[in-house]
Order: structure tokens, then sequence, then C-alpha cells
């Protein structure tokens, strides 16, 4: 469960702007609290990341994820706390290496209650995690395809390739709103122009003055 309500609202903003971010690839699977089973017939077994990103299985909504059906998810994202410390720091980061074998695994500290740095990153190498080191103050996702950064208590998503930070779902309800704005100006500018030139055209004969 979310540690503070900014902590929720960070989960639910990650995994928003993960599932637009490849809402035209139909075999990645983004969610996030989200039971993860991975031991066959114990349900003992189980972890919830507060993020996580699957490829190569179907976008469907689903009660729960179980690993031995479906794939081990690509990578996860724990927004960690001085009161998670151990579950994030230990319990998760072993289970994720060596158990599900989650390719890269990051915490977020968005009030530094702990975590120095804040931010952290893990990927596989021979079977241990290793630290990512950060690219100009951004840790790179080689399964993601992305880099996280932080800014201020929130961490962002920033695509390389276009040099921008992926838009939040406000930022997307605002894009969206100005586009609708823009839209309607330019209809109304047209509709102007229509006007003037029929005000301007010569009248046919017979037509009314």
């Amino acid at each position: 469960m979310a540690e503070t309500d900014h902590h929720r609202d960070l989960m639910f903003d990650l995994i928003k702007t993960l599932d637009h971010k490849y809402v035209n690839e139909p075999m990645v699977y983004v969610s996030g609290n989200l039971l993860i089973f991975y031991e066959p017939g114990n349900r003992r077994r189980h972890v919830a990341p507060d993020v996580f990103v699957v490829k190569g299985v179907p976008k469907r909504r689903r009660p729960n994820y179980l690993v031995w059906e479906e794939r081990r998810p690509n990578a996860a994202i724990e927004l960690t706390s001085s009161s998670t410390r151990k579950e994030d720091e230990e319990e998760k980061f072993e289970l994720y290496q060596n158990v599900l074998r989650i390719p890269e695994y990051f915490l977020f500290d968005p009030f530094g209650d702990y975590l120095k740095p804040p931010m952290k990153g893990y990927r596989l190498r021979q079977g241990k995690y290793a630290p990512i080191r950060p690219v100009n103050g951004r840790l790179p996702s080689k399964e993601l395809g992305l880099h996280l950064e932080r800014s201020g208590t929130d961490l962002r998503l920033y695509d390389p390739s276009t040099g921008l930070w992926l838009p939040t779902p406000l930022e997307m309800i605002a894009q969206a709103e100005l586009g609708r704005r823009q839209a309607e100006a330019e209809n109304e500018r047209l509709r102007r122009e229509i006007d003037e030139l029929s005000r301007r055209l010569p009248k046919q004969p017979g037509t009314n003055p």
C-alpha cells in the first residue's frame, strides 16, 4: 500500500505515464500495486511492486499476475520511505534479484527520508544487482529505453530520443485541453474567413440582397 498521499499519487502518475507510452504496443503490460505470485500452488509467495513493466505479454486487465504462466517483469520501481526501508532494500532486493530475476530495479525516496542519494537503480549482471551509474543526473533504463530523473519530490521519466520528459496524466489533460482550444480557435478563424469571402462575392442575379 502507498506510504503517503504523495507516494500514492506518484505511483498512479508513473503507471499512467508508462501506460500512455506503450499505448500502441499490445505486448507490453504496465501495472503496479498488483499481487505477483511466483511459486505455483503457494498463495503466500507473492509481492506487489509499486510499478512494474513486462514486455512480451498481452496488454489486458488482470486480477493478479502469475509469473509461471506469463513472464517475469522487465523492470520494477519502488517508491520507498524509512518505514519500508527493510522491505525495499533487503527483502524485495533479494527477491527481485534471486527469485524473480527482474533485470532492473529502481528505488525512489521522494522525501529523502533515508535513501542517499534519493534515487538508486540496479541492473542484473552475472546474476547479481550492480548499481546503475547516473548519466547527467539521470538513471538510464535499458529495459524501458528511458531515463529516470528526480524533480524535487517527483520522479519523472525522460525520453533521450526526444530530449523531453514523458507527460504526466495532468500534463496530458492540459495538452488535450490546449489542443481543443486551438482547434476551436482555428475553426472560428476559418468560419470568419468564409463569412468575409461570402460578403465580398458579387451577388448572383435573382438572389435576395
